[in-house]
């Protein structure tokens, strides 16, 4: 071989050694951007997924029903917006206040297909008529509002035969659910529903029940005072919850506790008549709670009921029936209602004085 042979034959080496080093580095890049690709994918389901994120507690805040909402979670992101997205779903089926809502539809007697919410609040709010014997009742809007507690603004005080007049129309007999076809059924057109006295307790079942089908095991749901809860608080302790004391306070700048109970899972809610009073020409007190019965606000020694039952609705709607009731026949009705129990605050003398059921201690405690 001479020395142009040799020459070509190491250009020849070379080019091969070349290619074949050029080759190792391909598979080393690609090597790398296979791994680089794998970790970004791990990154992504780390932050894509829920269930591989790391859980935090969240607040979310505003305005509902007239009242405010505290509503705390841990959770893997914050659910405000679909959150306000079910009290938005409530608002639009059970509040008096909207008026191209389902009950105000009903109450202008229009043609309108009643949805779940709707049927669920009027079942259970029948459920409690009966069990109250007519202390609660969602047809008494009409009386709430000729006392000036409703969307109709104070006026005079209501003659007897004002009321008379009025109660031909008050009372849940005149009102039919059917549930087939979902319509409501009224006996007389002047009948006005009125949800009030128990949408704050089933807002919170729902907003509790949403966040229960997402995964969350600890929360707390508080709408204007109603509450549920499941689970514990930051650092694992339990949820405190404070019973108002109550104070004579329209404005509600005083909030001064009466107790505080230390709970895991609960459903509760409170009623009184120390807030929304006014005194009428004649210098009687008249509180915002009237007996669909009678057609006057109630006048007894009864100044707050808190009830804890299965649901938050059922114990808003019996806290309300309870305050209609006096201290005798509340306790008879709570002692008689297996998923309930409750914690009443009397006025007596210049002070008050607590009466519980027997169920109370035990359900406060477990």
């Amino acid at each position: 071989m001479d020395a142009s042979d040799w020459e070509y034959g190491s250009e020849y080496v070379n080019l091969i050694y070349n290619n074949n080093h050029l080759k190792l580095k391909l598979m080393k890049i690609t090597r790398t951007l296979i791994a680089l690709g794998m970790a970004l994918a791990a990154a992504a389901l780390l932050i894509f997924m829920p269930g591989c994120r790391k859980k935090q507690y969240y607040l979310n805040e505003g305005l509902v029903f007239g009242t405010y909402y505290n509503i705390r979670y841990e959770g893997t992101r914050d659910m405000e917006k679909e959150i306000k997205a079910e009290l938005a779903r409530m608002d639009s089926s059970l509040s008096i206040y909207n008026k191209a809502s389902i009950i105000s539809r009903v109450n202008r007697n229009d043609e309108v297909e009643t949805d779940s919410l709707f049927e669920k609040m009027f079942t259970t709010a029948v459920e409690v008529t009966k069990m109250s014997h007519g202390a609660f009742d969602i047809t008494c809007g009409p009386l709430v509002n000729e006392w000036g507690f409703g969307t109709k603004k104070k006026g005079h005080t209501p003659s007897q035969q004002e009321i008379d007049s009025i109660l031909q129309f008050v009372g849940f007999q005149y009102v039919e659910l059917d549930t087939v076809h979902h319509r409501i059924a009224k006996m007389d057109t002047r009948i006005q529903l009125d949800a009030s006295a128990i949408a704050k307790g089933y807002g919170c079942d729902i907003i509790a029940n949403y966040l229960a089908s997402q995964g969350c095991e600890n929360y707390l749901v508080d709408i204007g005072g109603e509450i549920v809860c499941k689970g514990h608080a930051e650092k694992k302790n339990k949820w405190r919850l404070g019973i108002t004391k109550p104070i004579d306070d329209p404005t509600g700048d005083v909030q001064e506790l009466e107790e505080i109970i230390e709970v895991n899972d609960m459903c509760i809610a409170s009623s009184g008549n120390y807030r929304r009073f006014y005194y009428d020409d004649g210098g009687e007190r008249r509180s915002h709670t009237v007996d669909p019965r009678t057609g006057y606000p109630v006048n007894h020694n009864l100044l707050s009921a808190t009830v804890i039952a299965e649901s938050g609705i059922r114990a808003d709607a019996l806290a309300t029936a309870c305050m209609v009731l006096g201290e005798e026949a509340a306790l008879e009705m709570i002692e008689k209602t297996e998923d309930a129990s409750c914690h009443l605050i009397l006025a007596e003398g210049d002070g008050t004085r607590i009466v519980v059921s027997s169920r109370w201690l035990e359900d406060v405690n477990e």
